[in-house]
């Protein structure tokens, strides 16, 4: 950061509201060092100026720093920010909690049949399962694929309900509550054995199709596949035919290789699938913890401190 003007401005661009009421996010600011001012397409920036955002714009390549309110910054041109010396920041890490809850929240519903119930409550049905259907959390085995800040929320959350917790990365450093750690060749011994199976990877070429035929081959007939990270690391056609095939018992999604899911996905019509729309971090809360992040790194940036996130 060495030899740059200091921030003077933070500018939060309006397409931060496909996350995050965009006024209250800016009164988040009010007891910033600088001051925030809310802006559309067609403000000019110069080198004291941050920018938060959603959607990337060519013109915040003259800003000093931009940060991305979300965590996937794939819209954004990495190789242009680094070129520009403009540096780019990401909201990741800050997704442990709200991200947990709503995977664990799929399987306990998928354990006790709780989407099934409300279902029927629609119809005002008294629906009774077969004895055998439900079961508990505890005592079954997880496999987490991707063990950072979500991968993490996941295991915990998971490991406090008694379940037994494995994951997959590239360390092998120990994390709490995960009892074995696989590399990524081993994906297939890793997820063998799990009635769930978590996905908490970014997106990348390595991770695209991630999951398909092989791999829902490799896992228990009565296994689930949980999914909040990307939509295109899982193969969706051949999730589907699994599905119809019987080769998995269920599926809690969060993301799609397409969003919205188009109405003709095959996915809608199978009871034992979640379709949840994109929202696993939407809390009431999550325009300030974007906020606070912001604000740790205007205070990094004006201190000449590394920023947190930075991603290019």
């Amino acid at each position: 950061m060495a030899g740059r003007p200091t921030l003077e401005q933070l500018y939060v661009h309006e397409s931060v509201e496909n996350v995050i009421p965009k006024r209250a996010f800016v009164d988040a600011f009010s007891d910033l060092s600088i001051s925030a001012e809310l802006v559309g397409d067609g403000h000019s920036y110069g080198t004291t100026d941050a920018v938060v955002t959603y959607i990337p714009r060519p013109e915040f390549l003259d800003a000093a720093w931009v940060h991305c309110a979300r965590a996937g910054y794939d819209e954004f041109d990495a190789e242009a920010y680094a070129a520009a010396e403009v540096p780019l920041t990401n909201s990741s890490g800050i997704h442990g909690a709200t991200v947990g809850e709503v995977a664990v929240g799929c399987m306990l519903s998928f354990a006790r049949l709780l989407h099934v119930y409300r279902d029927h409550q629609r119809d005002r049905e008294w629906f009774t399962p077969e004895y055998d259907r439900p079961f508990t959390v505890e005592g079954e085995t997880l496999c987490v694929v991707g063990l950072g800040t979500i991968g993490q929320g996941i295991a915990q959350r998971a490991n406090a309900l008694g379940m037994d917790v494995v994951g997959v990365r590239r360390s092998d450093d120990p994390i709490l509550g995960v009892s074995n750690i696989f590399d990524p060749s081993d994906l297939h011994e890793a997820i063998t054995d799990a009635r769930f199976v978590a996905i908490a990877l970014p997106h990348t070429p390595e991770t695209d199709g991630l999951f398909a035929d092989a791999e829902f081959a490799a896992m228990r007939d009565d296994a689930y596949l949980i999914n909040v990270a990307r939509g295109p690391i899982v193969d969706e056609g051949a999730l589907a035919a699994a599905l119809r095939e019987g080769e998995l018992a269920g599926a809690g999604l969060d993301v799609y290789e397409t969003e919205p899911l188009p109405r003709e996905s095959p996915l809608w019509d199978f009871e034992e699938v979640i379709v949840m729309p994109h929202k696993g971090s939407a809390t009431n809360r999550y325009h300030l913890d974007i906020a606070e992040l912001v604000k740790e790194n205007v205070s990094r940036y004006r201190s000449g401190e590394d920023l947190r996130n930075r991603v290019a």
